[in-house]
């Protein structure tokens, strides 16, 4: 109940959409607009919902974005569960429950509470006085009205106790920490119910599992000897009933340790692929694709190796506890034989870990370079065909098989010698103690050594289940050391700088599109020439601007500073007078519309990949955007329109055709910013005059950056930035930038000479005629 002890009070907020305890009281329909028995239309509930949690959310300095809220379910009201999910993805604790009313009114002051109401609206709880016994609740959709005051009686008409708790996160989250082996057991704790459960049928079985032998022993010495039937039906009968028991207990705890391990899988799955999402692409630019991939992909070792040896060992070590005791009760001697056998067989795996640590390093990093060149042979398998390069791809890998095979190779003969050597241990445990037991049997004196014929076959029944786990208790050790190397591979992918700080905190300002930059200088890792070199300009908003320059001049640098791709700049990036660092990432990049020279389309219809996977936007959006970016008059002649399913690589579709859905794609949530990154180079002249034809269309009411080599492409720009070495030359319109410009003007003519060319003998015949 701690969700409202934070040291800042409601009636202490500054933002004027926080309602305020200290107003006075208005009507009861300003905190409880519906009645219970008339239900509020779906959208206006979920719109009560939303704008609860975002006004207790920025009380903690977080802004939510109710048009940002996402669903893993289908409901037309958020549910408390997603809600919750909603704000501890901005990086809060939040949790769903239900109190009474005394509970509520024990809340310590501080931040609201969120009362989840009976017909699917919300309402914030903003203060309370425990001697009156009433309590303040606002309507999050008419801020601007004072809180009404209530009573027990008069909420629990509307509220039977569903409330959302809020509050800063007190600690590091799971999903924030970073991977590690800690981090994977912390996982696995968090199954405690089911950890229970297994352990209780744990030590059951291993309770059942002392009866056999013992029964075993009873049926040799006294049955065989004294021929009792009636004791042997009754020993039979024992046998059968604890069978069922055992076979009952064996298939509940495999049903529970199959249900905690799917929901380990998932979370594991779920977090590594957020985790990538989170991070920026700048490491994916620097990192191979089949080195992230192959990487990544260790993660199943680890959970086979969490939900399955780790488990099973576990598991034996509760039986080895209860049956040991037993074993020295009937014999001490063989009892001491089995232990020293095994620990000898535990000494030999550890003296073996450093020579298995080395060779097992060596065996993955030669498996993740051949799985790099896998996947980049397959990714640009139309360049290999293209080129004829298959002999030399070839040789390539069957180079990295080599080294592979030997460092596979290398690594077998390790855990070779080792079993070679802990072999007869092993089978000394099985046998040599059977020998040994014998042995005593016959030529003890009787009653020396409490042993018995029976009581041997009973010792070896339990013994057997003894040593098995010692033997893989120490075996574990072996697993664990490659499980260590794969966590530190997936480790290395997994715990590179993310992004979620930038994404979930900041400033989320309207935007109207004005650009400024103020000597901006900027270096990319590792090189030692500034791609920026203190640059400077400004843009009103609803500006063309066009960027131009010579290869490497920081045309695209630009494009990807604005973006937030690279946040590591010197000077001042503004946006609206905002600078752009201190932006919420996603608010940004949801604020701009980027196409780019290479777009890749994702599987699925035409439809999908214009919504781009934004909720909300209906059919007559995207038909907008499709007219808007000229991609409408191919799309009609496709066999099934908007829903004609796009291939992999969008093979069945031309290079003019994926950049047009590309550019529909970004128009589609119609941003303020547009970046078009040489998004008509890969064009034909039909298809580019298309896009040229509808650009005036596209910058209406939006400002746009165009960055391209095509010079021809930007002359309706309103402004022309030249770039030259990193550093901004000129700004100006084309024809101002022709007089005084010399680096435009050389590029113009480069590009126009031939126009120029052709233009030379009219003139020639003109000048003759005069």
């Amino acid at each position: 109940m701690a969700a409202c002890g934070e040291s800042k009070s409601l009636s202490e907020a500054s933002d004027p959409r926080l309602p305020d305890t200290r107003r006075g009281q208005a009507a009861p329909e300003a905190a409880l607009s519906v009645p219970p028995s008339g239900g509020p239309d779906p959208s206006v509930a979920a719109l009560s919902r939303l704008r609860a949690v975002a006004t207790v959310a920025l009380h903690f300095g977080t802004d939510l974005d109710h048009l940002e809220f996402r669903s893993d379910r289908i409901e037309a009201i958020p549910s408390p569960a997603s809600l919750a999910a909603w704000v501890r993805g901005a990086g809060l604790w939040a949790k769903a429950t239900r109190i009474r009313w005394r509970q509520l009114l024990r809340l310590e002051e501080g931040a609201p509470v969120v009362l989840l109401l009976t017909n699917g609206t919300a309402a914030l709880l903003v203060g309370r006085d425990r001697e009156k016994g009433v309590a303040f609740v606002a309507n999050p959709l008419a801020p601007e009205h004072a809180p009404t005051m209530v009573d027990e009686l008069r909420l629990s008409h509307v509220w039977h106790g569903d409330v959302l708790l809020i509050r800063k996160e007190r600690r590091t989250s799971l999903d924030e920490a970073p991977f590690s082996f800690a981090w994977l057991m912390q996982l696995v704790l968090r199954e405690r119910r089911n950890l229970r459960e297994v352990l209780v049928a744990s030590l059951s079985l291993s309770v059942l599992q002392i009866l056999p032998p013992f029964l075993t022993m009873a049926a040799i010495d006294r049955v065989m000897t004294h021929h009792t039937l009636s004791t042997l039906a009754l020993i039979s009968l024992m046998l059968v009933v604890v069978t069922a028991y055992e076979t009952l207990l064996g298939y509940a705890r495999r049903e529970i340790v199959e249900v905690m391990s799917t929901r380990l899988d998932a979370r594991i799955n779920v977090h590594v692929f957020r985790r990538l999402l989170a991070l920026p692409v700048e490491f994916f630019e620097r990192t191979p694709t089949g080195e992230t991939t192959h990487k990544v992909s260790q993660i199943f070792k680890i959970r086979d190796f969490l939900t399955g040896k780790l488990v099973s060992t576990i598991l034996d070590v509760f039986t080895l506890l209860i049956l040991l005791p037993f074993l020295f009760w009937m014999s001490v001697t063989l009892a001491w034989m089995v232990l020293a056998a095994s620990v000898c067989i535990g000494l030999t795996v550890l003296c073996f870990l450093p020579a298995i640590r080395r060779v097992y390093a060596q065996l993955i990093a030669a498996e993740v370079r051949k799985g790099s060149l896998l996947v980049e042979t397959v990714h640009g398998m139309r360049t290999v065909k293209s080129l004829a390069i298959e002999e030399s791809r070839k040789q390539d890998w069957d180079e990295r098989v080599a080294e592979s095979g030997h460092a596979r190779l290398a690594a077998g003969r390790i855990a070779n010698w080792a079993q070679t050597i802990t072999t007869p241990l092993e089978r000394f445990v099985d046998r040599g103690v059977l020998m040994c037991g014998a042995y005593l049997v016959l030529v003890a004196p009787a009653g020396t050594t409490g042993i018995t014929t029976g009581s041997l076959i009973a010792f070896m029944m339990l013994g057997g289940r003894v040593a098995s786990p010692l033997i893989g208790l120490a075996k574990l050790t072996q697993d664990i050391e490659e499980v260590r190397t794969s966590i530190w591979q997936v480790s290395e992918v997994l715990n590179h700088p993310t992004e979620t700080a930038a994404t979930r905190g900041g400033l989320r300002p309207k935007f109207a599109g004005q650009i400024t930059f103020e000597d901006v200088s900027f270096r990319y890792p590792g090189s030692q020439a500034l791609a920026l070199n203190g640059v400077s300009f400004s843009i009103p908003a609803g500006t063309m601007l066009g960027l131009v320059g010579r290869s490497g001049s920081g045309k695209s640098t630009i494009a990807r500073l604005l973006q937030g791709i690279n946040r590591d700049y010197s000077g001042r990036l503004k946006i609206d007078g905002s600078d752009l660092r201190e932006i919420n990432l996603t608010h940004l990049r949801r604020s701009f519309g980027v196409v780019m020279q290479d777009n890749f389309l994702f599987r699925g219809t035409v439809r999908e990949n214009i919504v781009g996977g934004r909720p909300g936007l209906s059919l007559d959006d995207v038909v907008r955007a499709a007219r808007l970016s000229g991609a409408e008059e191919f799309i009609e002649r496709l066999p099934q329109g908007y829903e004609t399913w796009i291939e992999e690589g969008s093979a069945n579709l031309s290079g003019g055709q994926r950049q047009r859905l590309a550019i529909a794609r970004a128009l589609i949530v119609n941003p303020r910013l547009l970046i078009l990154d040489e998004a008509t180079s890969a064009l034909d002249p039909e298809s580019e005059a298309l896009v040229n034809a509808n650009l005036l269309r596209i910058a209406k009411n939006r400002t746009m950056v165009i960055v391209s080599h095509r010079l021809s492409s930007l002359v309706d720009c309103d402004q022309i930035l030249v770039m030259d070495k990193g550093a901004a030359v000129d700004l100006g319109p084309h024809d101002a930038l022709l007089e005084r410009c010399g680096i435009y003007r050389q590029l113009w003519q480069q590009q126009n000479r031939h126009a120029d060319r052709s233009r030379q003998p009219h003139l020639a015949s003109i000048a003759a005629r005069r």
